[in-house]
């Protein structure tokens, strides 16, 4: 759909020769690596501002490099219907229709007795991630729809609804000169840190005045953002377990086992996630599988740089 000289990423310095070595067919200089980790907001919004100087007009997409695409061809009739939308001039957001009472998504409150489709619809409102009570009342009432992350708009409105919602970062980014000048890395590197550090939901989303979004039908998404997402990606036995190696199950359902070089026995247990690396092991409810995050918040606490 989209020319891969038409296609940017932005990334850490640590990984910009690993994804230039991995994506040849991009053009190295569209690899750009922030100077400091500033979250979606600033990110987006330096890339706006590098796509508006080379051309006014400029539509971009914004899509999580983290993400699985299973079905292709739906995927690209949502974001056809999701580019028509921005070119209109309207900020478009992805929802996906939830598969199961999710806490560690964001969600997209859409209108009562929409279907899924690649209509663009207007959103009602987002909603952070949600305990599990309240997750399970929005996969009941059947409008709420996961936030995906994909975000679709031109370059000119969004830079337009940053300098409304975030003037201070919509001012560095301004500083910042054309795309392809000389000195263009050198007033990034000085400029950058000083973008406020805030997601491009809490900035612009959740504040702007109107945001259309698309209830899309299943494509085959899957963030791999915990251990659960995993689960979802494997190939499962009979009984609902994912072994990544040998295992003997007996009375075992909806398992996922990961502990190579030793075999796992499972007896009369469900829904474990079970994790075995060199150093740390990992044994969790898959229904808490998001609570990971708060094990690594543990051990920075405990200054364990070692473990994580």
């Amino acid at each position: 759909m989209i020319a891969p000289e038409r296609l940017w990423v932005l990334t850490s310095e640590a990984l910009r020769d690993t994804i230039i070595r991995q994506l040849p067919g991009i053009p190295k200089q569209q690899v750009i690596a922030e100077p400091l980790q500033r979250n979606t907001a600033p990110a987006i919004g330096l890339i706006a501002h590098v796509l508006a100087s080379m051309d006014p007009d400029a539509v971009m997409g914004v899509f999580p490099a983290d993400h699985v695409i299973g079905k292709v061809a739906a995927f690209q009739a949502v974001v056809r219907a999701a580019l028509k939308s921005a070119t209109a001039g309207h900020l478009t957001v992805v929802g996906i229709k939830p598969r199961w009472a999710e806490t560690g998504y964001g969600y997209i409150e859409f209108p009562r007795g929409i279907a899924t489709g690649a209509k663009p619809l207007p959103v009602r409102r987002f909603h952070e991630k949600p305990e599990i009570a309240k997750a399970r009342r929005y996969l009941a009432a059947g409008n709420y729809y996961w936030n995906s992350g994909m975000f679709f708009w031109r370059a000119r409105v969004l830079l337009d609804e940053l300098r409304r919602h975030l003037p201070r970062t919509a001012a560095v980014l301004a500083s910042l000169p054309a795309w392809g000048a000389r000195d263009f890395f050198t007033h990034l590197k000085q400029a950058f840190p000083l973008c406020d550090n805030i997601s491009i939901d809490y900035a612009v989303l959740e504040k702007a005045a109107k945001v259309s979004g698309i209830a899309a039908a299943d494509f085959g998404w899957n963030d791999v953002g915990s251990w659960n997402a995993v689960y979802e990606l494997m190939e499962r036995d009979a009984a609902g377990n994912a072994l990544a190696n040998e295992s003997v199950c007996l009375d075992a359902r909806n398992n996922f086992v990961d502990a190579r070089g030793k075999l796992v026995a499972l007896v009369g247990v469900q829904n474990l996630i079970v994790v075995d690396t060199p150093d740390a092991l990992l044994i969790a409810d898959r229904s808490r599988a998001q609570q990971v995050g708060d094990v690594v918040k543990a051990l920075e606490k405990r200054r364990r740089d070692d473990l994580l």
